[in-house]
């Protein structure tokens, strides 16, 4: 593949690991280069299993000025701050989810339209709109027990944003879907996207991207999905990425 034959219009970028430093800082390699890139007309939209409340700062000093997908899909939001998509959990299966935590004694944080609860519920589940439930185990076995339970029941989307966290979406709710409403809305096809990222969430978004890019840093079996592998996000991995195939 060379530049030449790809007709970039949208970039999509994941946060964590991948456009964040290990201190969760924008370099100014990675900054610089998504100024250019706008300045260029190509729109950039953070990908991120984040929520909007832990996202939203980041937009902000980026100056992006299109669309946002959170949540891993869970939620893809307007340019001008509008919510456009809600795809929630449904708050039986989040239910089963936190017993299944509780079952195996696994860190847990689950995001609601409101908030991120850690290791804690609020007494009346039903009073949220659910989005994602997460799993943090250190223990491979344990991991390993809660991915095949979480697998058995087929009504997820599991992924995951580190080796010790499994991440559990509405079945058919990730990072490509809401890039592939985000295209459809800017006029453009998922051919026209390069996608970035380090971990299973990124994955489907990468491989339906006309180009996908793993970084450095990211889980073998992201490389083995994409077209490249650029450096880490410590060494601003998305701004040689941008260079190499867009500007």
């Amino acid at each position: 593949m060379n530049r030449k034959e790809l007709d970039i219009k949208l970039i999509a970028l994941d946060m964590d690991g991948t456009l964040l430093n290990e201190h969760h800082e924008v370099t100014d390699e990675n900054r610089q280069a998504i100024k250019e890139t706008e300045k260029k007309g190509i729109k950039v939209v953070l990908s991120t299993g984040r929520s909007l409340k832990t996202a939203r700062d980041y937009v902000l000093s980026l100056e992006l000025s299109s669309y946002l997908v959170t949540v891993n899909g869970g939620e893809i939001w307007g340019p001008d701050g509008e919510l456009i998509e809600v795809n929630p959990v449904d708050t039986e299966h989040i239910q089963w989810m936190y017993e299944l935590s509780r079952k195996h004694r696994t860190g847990f944080w689950a995001t609601s339209s409101e908030d991120v609860w850690r290791n804690d519920m609020p007494e009346d589940l039903f009073s949220q709109k659910w989005l994602k439930f997460g799993f943090h185990i250190e223990e491979d076995e344990i991991r390993e027990s809660v991915l095949k339970e979480l697998k058995d029941k087929g009504l997820f989307e599991i992924s995951n944003s580190s080796l010790k966290n499994i991440e559990v979406n509405a079945l058919g709710i990730n990072k490509a879907k809401g890039l592939q409403k985000v295209s459809e809305l800017l006029g453009i096809s998922m051919e026209n996207v390069m996608a970035v990222g380090d971990s299973l969430n990124d994955i489907a978004m990468i491989t339906e991207a006309g180009l996908g890019i793993a970084m450095g840093n990211a889980q073998e079996i992201v490389k083995e999905a994409a077209d490249d592998i650029t450096a880490s996000n410590r060494e601003s991995g998305v701004a040689q990425s941008i260079r190499k195939w867009v500007l």
